[in-house]
């Protein structure tokens, strides 16, 4: 009797999602998400492959892995922050990095210590330490939703075929309360809910010191008025697509998040006034020394570090298409 040959890498990531529907034939778009991303071992960012960079099989970049110089805007800001406290009382735990890739990367630093936390590992964070991340929370599960005929639908992922497919999840479906009372036809939310319970559960504990995320992301008004088709986007080889539901487990998604809801998180913990800025005015704001002494010391050259400092602040590139929400708690 021949062996069964082995199940395809779809139809893998199929059972689990019909698993994971527990027979009712479909799941949340957050479910879905979950699965489709963290999986135990068939989940993209499970999965023992490159993501991140320029060779071949990766799907995105990072500022972290574009260039080194993002770590050392990110250290001079930092100093500045935690003025007047000296930055060697702080131990500086990153979130979410890519295996060897964080933010520091070998750089040398004047923090206590470098930690950085996968995602998934169980977090501990000590007193007192900067607490950074980097395109962390556009990576977390979303619910969808969709105004249709008057009212709002949530929008979830049926898996009783040959491959997912949306469908709405019917009148079960309950609704969050943030939606606003009426919306054009087809409008859609993707509301990152799970992106700011991940940062209630980071502000939460009694650590004293600086929250500082990088990431791109609207306000709820942007979210509720300003996106009529959502922002929701799946990405690989370095192409975007709006097909969500393709290549489950070979493709990442992600979504913009919400920088009201994460500020909210913050402020609720004893955080003092979270505030949002582009990438471009914080790196110009509290990073001010370091560019100037980087203009002055190469003065008269287009050097690489010159060119990466063009790329990660010039509103052309990734100056104003990412944001900085920085907050201290004493």
């Amino acid at each position: 009797m021949k062996p069964s040959p082995e199940p395809t890498p779809g139809a893998s990531i199929l059972g689990a999602l019909r698993e994971r529907a527990a027979g009712t034939g479909a799941l949340s778009f957050a479910d879905f998400m979950d699965v489709a991303l963290y999986d135990p071992a068939l989940g993209y960012y499970r999965r023992d492959r490159p993501r991140v960079g320029y060779g071949p099989g990766t799907d995105f970049l990072t500022a972290t892995a574009s260039s080194p110089l993002f770590g050392r805007l990110v250290v001079a800001a930092c100093v500045k922050l935690l003025a007047p406290d000296p930055p060697s009382a702080f131990e500086f735990v990153e979130i979410g990095a890519e295996r060897g890739a964080g933010v520091l990367g070998g750089l040398p630093h004047p923090f206590r210590s470098a930690r950085l936390v996968g995602l998934g590992e169980s977090l501990r964070i000590d007193s007192p330490s900067v607490v950074f991340s980097n395109e962390l929370f556009d990576a977390q599960p979303f619910r969808r939703f969709r105004f249709r005929s008057g009212g709002w639908r949530e929008l979830g992922v049926g898996v009783d075929g040959e491959g997912p497919r949306e469908v709405e999840l019917g009148e079960g479906a309950v609704l969050p309360e943030m939606l606003p009372p009426a919306a054009p036809e087809g409008y859609v939310i993707d509301a990152p809910l799970a992106a700011a319970e991940l940062a209630r559960g980071i502000a939460s504990p009694p650590w004293q010191g600086l929250f500082l995320a990088f990431d791109y992301g609207k306000s709820w008004d942007e979210i509720s008025w300003g996106t009529p088709a959502g922002t929701a986007r799946a990405y690989r080889n370095h192409a975007q697509s709006n097909d969500l539901l393709a290549n489950p487990g070979e493709q990442d998604l992600t979504c913009h998040v919400c920088w009201d809801w994460i500020a909210d998180a913050l402020r609720h913990s004893g955080f003092d006034r979270p505030l949002v800025e582009s990438q471009e005015a914080f790196f110009v704001h509290h990073a001010s020394g370091f560019i100037e002494g980087l203009a002055a010391s190469e003065a008269g050259r287009l050097s690489r570090d010159k060119l990466s400092l063009m790329e990660l602040i010039h509103p052309a590139h990734l100056g104003q298409r990412f944001q900085a929400l920085w907050a201290r708690r004493r």
